[in-house]
């Protein structure tokens, strides 16, 4: 293990493609971010003014969507997916829109989806896909779905329209060789979502992982969910594809759970997700022989983790069936440094409408109290660049 090195304090790698402006703009937004109040104030203000009509998006833009989305459009992303690229960094297009409860929306989104699938094929800069099923079905289905309650006649139809807009964009995703992760949701929605998911593994994982389910590693029942899926995926004949995260909606699991009386799904410290977390990484390192996986994760020892054991079992750093993944705006020093490195390396990049990717920003802006800190490491490291170019 002696020649094995990779320095996540590399701030002149993670930041290399920023130019001083650029960073010192950064700079000027992560110290916003990491007030409390103003973050508190300033999310709840920017809801408020796009709600009734203020001319704020010009602002926002400008602001905290441009520091963590591509653009409005696929056509706006074309720059920071070719900036990535050249640094060995791949995107995945996520098209960033919730919320919505039209059938007529629903399809809308879908297609979107569709052609963000189109955008990616045959190109290496865009390694993966993605979607998630609340954008394009009604939450009230998925959560009868998932509990097994009969449904009548009006949500079954809506439960077919659901199979059908998921069995489209997966049997796309198949038909151009363009893998798709299928994103994690609340636990109340996330059965229906893992048995579909599981049936277009079947489908459509023959030969090699094209639809990826992912897993919340904050839930108590995911390491044993993940053996498991293994388990079947080896005894019905298909690869499994997998994205491990820790978990994105951890306050509003426990309230819920609090609230009608059932026990909390979700790991009581984080040390206990950490744990699991890097069980499941170890876990899908073995097998990766038969099954792909993609580390989601801004934790610099889980990474580090990942990289040293693939050294120690002698993988290569670009096997095919392990990835590594952040999200775009944060996280750089780990995405930058794996890539230089020669690891699979993307980032996922939101886009769409200013308005309708703001529950997306929200939960950005939250990520230093939801995340113990998230966004004052990002600080931090900021501030050394900083001073390391003599800006600071």
């Amino acid at each position: 293990m002696s020649d094995f090195t990779l320095d996540f304090h590399d701030t002149e790698t993670a930041f290399a493609d920023k130019s001083d402006s650029q960073l010192h703009e950064k700079h000027r937004l992560f110290k916003m971010l990491n007030s409390p109040l103003l973050n508190t104030v300033g999310s709840g203000l920017a809801k408020f003014a796009l709600s009734i009509g203020l001319p704020v998006e010009g602002l926002i833009k400008k602001t905290i969507f441009e520091q963590f989305c591509g653009g409005e459009t696929i056509e706006e992303c074309e720059k920071a997916i070719a900036k990535m690229h050249a640094s060995n960094i791949g995107t995945i297009l996520d098209y960033s829109v919730e919320g919505k409860s039209s059938e007529e929306d629903f399809d809308r989104v879908k297609n979107e989806i569709m052609k963000t699938i189109e955008r990616a094929k045959d190109d290496p800069a865009l390694p993966f896909s993605v979607f998630k099923v609340t954008g394009i079905a009604p939450l009230g289905t998925l959560e009868r779905m998932s509990a097994k309650k009969k449904l009548d006649a009006k949500s079954q139809a809506k439960c077919e329209r659901i199979h059908k807009r998921i069995g489209d964009i997966c049997e796309y995703a198949y038909s151009v060789g363009q893998p798709v992760f299928i994103d994690a949701e609340d636990s109340w929605y996330q059965d229906a979502i893992d048995r579909i998911a599981t049936q277009m593994m079947e489908l459509y994982n023959r030969e090699r992982a094209i639809v990826y389910n992912t897993l919340q590693m904050y839930r108590t029942d995911r390491l044993e969910f993940l053996k498991n899926a293994r388990r079947q995926a080896q005894e019905d004949g298909y690869v499994l594809g997998i994205k491990l995260v820790r978990g994105a909606y951890m306050e509003k699991e426990r309230d819920r759970a609090a609230e009608m009386g059932y026990p909390s799904p979700i790991h009581e410290t984080k040390e206990a997700t950490d744990a699991d977390f890097d069980a499941a990484v170890e876990y899908c390192l073995k097998h990766c022989g038969d099954m792909s996986f993609v580390a989601a994760t801004h934790n610099e020892r889980s990474a580090h983790l990942l990289a040293e054991r693939m050294y120690a079992n002698e993988i290569p750093n670009n096997h095919p069936n392990v990835h590594f993944s952040q999200l775009y705006g944060m996280g750089d020093h780990i995405s930058y440094v794996l890539a230089k490195k020669g690891y699979n390396v993307s980032k996922y990049l939101p886009y769409g409408p200013v308005a309708d990717t703001m529950p997306y920003l929200i939960r950005r802006a939250e990520e230093n109290t939801s995340t113990a800190g998230q966004v004052s490491r990002e600080l931090v490291l900021i501030e050394a660049e900083l001073k390391r170019r003599k800006q600071l």
